[in-house]
């Protein structure tokens, strides 16, 4: 004959299992009845098969533990004499001296609660702190409120109360994380300064909100007066989110009695007896979590002076904390800055220190990325004794991708051509070179540009880029046919691009340029447009440099303050006459 027997008051109630299904819980047509409030209406079943006798929590709010271990929902537990069990804060003892022992088959843990989809409300369960917020709602929120206390405007409560003991609440938990930045450590440090304020608290959690889950509530420091006691924090849904939505602090009580445990357990076997919580408040008066702390002592329950005198240490607390957070993401930001500030040195580092100076022509480069670093590029040296190469791209994005593979396509073309000169030959291998193994979606625009100088021809390979202007001596501005435009750098491999050849007459000028030039906007968004560059050129001077400085003058002057949301990047040569 199996026997439960519950350990309450110094004694044994004794209540038959059958060889049947035995139900628990706190409904009247259970098998057995318990009557607590800690314990569901189905709360767990015994059945029996081979001669093994099986328990399995039905769900349970409060859950089921078997020597200490705490049994996955509906999933049969093999039970034998003389195991221990709690039904949240209530102990028994199973007896079966005919139960055949069998070997403890490891309980995986309880899985944490279901996070909330959208829609849903945002709190979610985790055990990654060494214990676990479970969230009670529907028939098992049995949590009553006794009190609430609201912020004040500051979440620092009723200043007038209490003014001394609040004064040295602040003074300690200001001590305490005085010169702290590490978030991790400080959370702790704020449960050890209200387990001081709070001698008679026996439990105590820290609830965040966390913007990388869209707002949702995750538990982020615990600390249990003892140790090796249930490290499971029972929160009521309801109060949780009033406390939130109404910014108040909220006292409340479990609505089980005292006669339902046994005065002879440690105290970590009865239930809730007492808890506050209250709502963490930034420099906005915004929630960004809460402080709870409960205790499990009947006698020393918590007062609505208690419950003041948190809101006043959770409003330090958590002003020290925005503070450290704060500064936190400005010594985050302040290391980016300054990698950024590196990044954009070396990026300068691959761009040419000095342009060919060659009799007869004139060079011209600038660069200006939208961001500490960018994704235009371009270089100008000479091969051989007669020849000048161009190199002039722009990147699809800008910011740090746009830069990687600015880079890599910079060393691809200073490599290239230290085996090739030909304009077809240099550009189909660095188009096979970016496309081995190119990044989704990256391409380059490109114009490569030969330069003879003992013919004055130009060579253009254009892959996918704006055709050059060119700027006559009678002020006419021409530029390069459209036909020969072929797709960009690393779109395909095996690309068959064309070649286009112009003679450049003397006076004749070359100008280069990203699309950041004639899609500057003004701050209506207005775009620059190519017909406004067109129209620019036609009517400024043939020299390279005083036409690029004219041009980005103009520029800018579109732009009349807007931020640049592009880089701009213009490369200019002409010849002498």
């Amino acid at each position: 004959m199996a026997t439960l027997v519950l350990l309450q008051e110094g004694e044994a109630i004794p209540y038959p299992v059958g060889d049947g299904e035995t139900v628990i819980g706190r409904h009247p047509d259970c098998t057995i009845q318990l009557k607590s409030n800690t314990v569901s209406r189905r709360h767990a079943r015994f059945t029996k098969r081979d001669g093994q006798f099986y328990i399995e929590d039905l769900g349970s709010g409060n859950g089921t533990v078997v020597n200490g271990t705490q049994l996955e929902k509906e999933k049969p537990h093999a039970i034998n004499h003389q195991d221990r069990i709690k039904f949240g804060p209530m102990l028994l003892r199973f007896e079966c001296e005919e139960a055949r022992p069998v070997a403890k088959a490891p309980v995986a843990p309880a899985p944490a609660a279901p996070r909330v989809q959208p829609g849903g409300d945002d709190f979610g369960s985790s055990d990654d702190y060494g214990a676990t917020v479970n969230f009670a709602d529907g028939d098992d929120d049995e949590a009553e409120i006794m009190g609430t206390m609201t912020s004040g405007g500051a979440g620092f409560g009723v200043l007038e109360v209490q003014p001394e003991v609040k004064l040295k609440a602040v003074i300690d938990i200001t001590r305490s994380l005085c010169g702290e930045t590490d978030l991790d450590k400080m959370l702790p440090a704020i449960l050890d300064t209200l387990f001081r304020v709070f001698p008679h608290a026996d439990r105590g959690c820290v609830l965040l909100k966390d913007p990388e889950k869209g707002g949702e509530m995750v538990p982020r420091a615990f600390k249990h007066r003892r140790e090796g006691e249930d490290a499971t924090v029972r929160l009521s849904r309801t109060i949780l989110k009033k406390v939130l939505a109404d910014k108040t602090g909220i006292l409340s009580a479990d609505a089980a009695s005292d006669d339902q445990f046994d005065a002879s357990e440690s105290i970590s076997n009865l239930a809730i007896r007492s808890m506050m919580i209250v709502p963490l408040l930034d420099k906005d008066t915004e929630p960004i979590g809460v402080i709870n702390v409960d205790t499990m002592n009947p006698v020393t329950q918590f007062t609505t002076e208690d419950l003041d005198l948190l809101m006043t240490v959770a409003g330090q607390a958590a002003l020290t904390y925005e503070n450290a957070r704060l500064m936190k993401t400005f010594l985050e930001k302040q290391k980016q800055d300054g990698e950024m500030n590196i990044a954009n040195g070396v990026q300068k580092a691959l761009l040419p220190d000095k342009l060919p100076d060659v009799e007869g022509w004139n060079f011209f480069a600038s660069y200006d990325a939208a961001q500490a670093v960018g994704g235009d590029y371009y270089d100008a040296f000479e091969v051989g004794d007669d020849k000048i190469v161009l190199s002039f791209g722009d990147i699809s994005g800008k910011g740090v991708p746009g830069a990687i593979i600015m880079s890599r396509m910079s060393s691809c073309v200073q490599s290239i051509l230290e085996f090739t000169h030909d304009p077809l030959e240099a550009v189909a291998a660095i188009n096979k070179h970016m496309c081995a193994n190119a990044a989704e979606g990256r391409f380059v625009t490109y114009n490569f540009v030969l330069l003879d100088l003992k013919t004055n021809e130009v060579s253009l390979v254009n892959a996918g880029h704006m055709p050059p202007f060119i700027l006559k001596p009678d002020g006419t501005v021409d530029e390069f046919p459209d036909e020969s435009i072929g797709l960009p750098i690393g779109v395909m491999e095996d690309y068959p691009y064309e070649v286009e050849k112009r003679v450049i007459n003397a006076g004749e000028t070359v100008v280069l340029f990203t699309d950041g030039v004639d899609e500057a906007m003004d701050p209506e968004g207005e775009l620059y447009t190519l017909k406004r560059m067109r129209q620019l050129i036609a009517k400024s001077p043939r020299d390279p440099e005083e036409l690029g400085k004219i041009l980005l003058a103009d520029v800018r002057r579109h732009a009349n303050g807007r931020p640049q949301n592009d880089d701009i990047t213009i490369m200019i040569f002409g010849r002498e006459g």
